[in-house]
């Protein structure tokens, strides 16, 4: 069984993403081997284990950014996308 990854980007690298609104765009794949955050060619990418399943996935997704960014969950809020892979957070 794969562990959760606990090495977050820094939360600065995270924050420089979004824009002046504080919108933060996410690429998400739920249902992975692993859970993470990474941010790579300028995208944030979230991998949750979670199935997409009621907004289950969507809940884990915002915790594990709030948990690399540093901040309270409450902190981070769906924008658009709950049913698609690219999504928007307020954060």
């Amino acid at each position: 069984m794969a562990r959760p990854k606990t090495d977050f980007p820094p939360p600065e690298e995270i924050r420089a993403l979004a824009d002046s609104e504080g919108r933060l765009a996410v690429r998400v794949t739920a249902g992975a081997r692993s859970e993470g955050v990474e941010v790579r060619e300028g995208r944030v990418l979230v991998k949750t284990r979670t199935k997409p399943q009621d907004g289950a996935a969507n809940a884990a997704v915002a915790a594990l950014l709030a948990k690399a960014l540093g901040c309270a969950p409450s902190a981070v809020q769906l924008l658009r996308g709950a049913t698609s892979r690219d999504k928007s957070f307020r954060i």
